[in-house]
């Protein structure tokens, strides 16, 4: 589901964020929030509204450890569900959206 980069202190995501995956996700991932600064999603494959919410709580529980957390390569799963819902504000991170060639 995911690997951590202990160099980069990064955590990439190799899974689906979804209300199926949520709850298991968030039980691995805060213990690993001491060890990371970034998520990277670009192997996010699939992303519904309980995946943003996980994201948006693992932020702020990095938050309340005074830690700072980025969220980096965004996938167009994750992109799509931001815009559709927009809350990538929220979020604090920049999203870089693949050019329209990408896309098709």
């Amino acid at each position: 589901m995911f690997t951590i980069e202990e160099k980069q202190e990064r955590l990439r995501l190799h899974c689906s964020l979804t209300i199926y995956q949520a709850a298991q996700l968030w039980s691995e991932l805060k213990g690993a929030l001491g060890r990371v600064r970034e998520i990277d999603l670009a192997e996010v494959d699939e992303c519904d509204t309980a995946g943003v919410q996980l994201l948006l709580m693992l932020k702020r529980a990095a938050a309340e450890q005074g830690r700072s957390l980025q969220l980096v390569n965004h996938s167009k799963a994750v992109i799509d569900v931001l815009g559709l819902i927009n809350v990538a504000g929220l979020l604090g991170d920049p999203v870089v959206l693949p050019s329209e060639q990408e896309v098709h």
